[in-house]
């Protein structure tokens, strides 16, 4: 077996490996770490695919920002994991029937035109001049174009939902201020003056 092959394998097997790690850990802090692991393999496996650049953004975008923000999330908040794991048998029969079916999907979808019966040759040698980031980047902004657009409308509507939800008011938890207000106070609504008299200590 030549050594890009084993070195496939071993990097499925760990990412496989990882991700069922994510959904079956106890602690969320050592999913969150399988997850990074995760990723780490999946940027692997990438550039065995002479994708340096989607391997390298997997790295930094999610295991460097994304995965970093969910680690700092799940280990300031308090999780109760007791009530999160009571369903987890109960849905396991219909999780795994969608896993399948998306697997089945993924087969006859993808199947017949990229694992056919010269699925261990050697892909073709690219020129000494090719750039993958700009081979992507034709792809997407031509032949893609129209699901590159809308992809980004779907994640503009999730931003402006996630920050719709955050800055809803609610009066009885968050406290909120009006720097037009605090603009217009003066020194009688800060500063009160108490007229009190002075009082003497008597000496035992």
């Amino acid at each position: 077996m030549p050594v890009e092959q084993l070195t496939f394998w071993i990097f499925s097997a760990v990412m496989i490996a990882s991700s069922l790690r994510v959904i079956t850990a106890r602690n969320p802090v050592h999913s969150v770490l399988f997850l990074v692991l995760t990723f780490f393999t999946a940027a692997a496996l990438w550039l065995l695919l002479e994708a340096e650049f989607l391997g390298i953004v997997l790295v930094l975008v999610y295991v460097g920002a994304v995965m970093v923000l969910f680690l700092f999330v799940v280990m300031m908040i308090d999780v109760n994991i007791a009530p999160l794991r009571e369903g987890f048998v109960r849905f396991l029969p219909l999780g795994a029937l969608v896993g399948i079916v998306m697997v089945a999907e993924l087969v006859l979808i993808v199947g017949p035109r990229y694992f056919g019966s010269d699925r261990y040759a050697a892909p073709p040698a690219a020129p000494a001049d090719y750039s993958n980031t700009e081979a992507l980047g034709r792809l997407l902004y031509t032949e893609y174009l129209y699901q590159f657009e809308i992809a980004a409308f779907i994640l503009l509507v999730a931003i402006i939902a996630a920050i719709t939800l955050t800055m809803r008011k609610r009066p009885e938890t968050t406290k909120y201020q009006t720097p037009g207000n605090q603009v217009r106070a003066g020194k009688g609504d800060r500063l009160r003056v108490v007229q009190m008299d002075s009082e003497r200590r008597e000496r035992p």
